[in-house]
């Protein structure tokens, strides 16, 4: 009669061991699909931050190029200015030139007082 109740007892205890295997899997893969859901949604949080830092960024740089742009634009004004202004001296300087060769050609003033003009005038240019 123990034989009998051997297999029973052996087959209780496979029982309970196959309970307690699904058990523990069962408890691994809802923690496996708990920890799977915590890493989508950390997921989704860095993707929204990311974006939203991107944007910061985005607007930062749209402000700095406006900014450089105007400062260039002034700079290239200003060079402009200066670069008319210097080939509006050297018309008046060759003017003033043209106007003392007259001088001299006309004995108002000598040579000498001429190419002394001639020589500063040259220098300023």
């Amino acid at each position: 009669m123990r034989s009998e109740e051997r297999p029973g007892h052996i087959e209780k205890f496979l029982k309970r061991a196959d309970k307690a295997i699904d058990s523990a899997v069962e408890q691994g893969v809802k923690r496996a699909d708990e920890i799977l859901d915590d890493a989508v949604e950390l997921g989704k949080i860095t993707v929204g931050e990311a974006q939203r830092r991107s944007d910061v960024l985005l607007k930062q740089a749209e402000r700095e190029s406006r900014r450089l742009k105007s400062k260039g634009a002034k700079k290239l004004e200003k060079g402009i200015g200066a670069a008319k202004k210097m080939a509006a001296g050297k018309g008046d300087a060759l003017e003033t030139l043209a106007k003392l060769g007259e001088l001299r050609k006309a004995g108002i003033i000598t040579e000498k007082e001429f190419r002394a003009k001639k020589k500063k005038l040259l220098a300023e240019i």
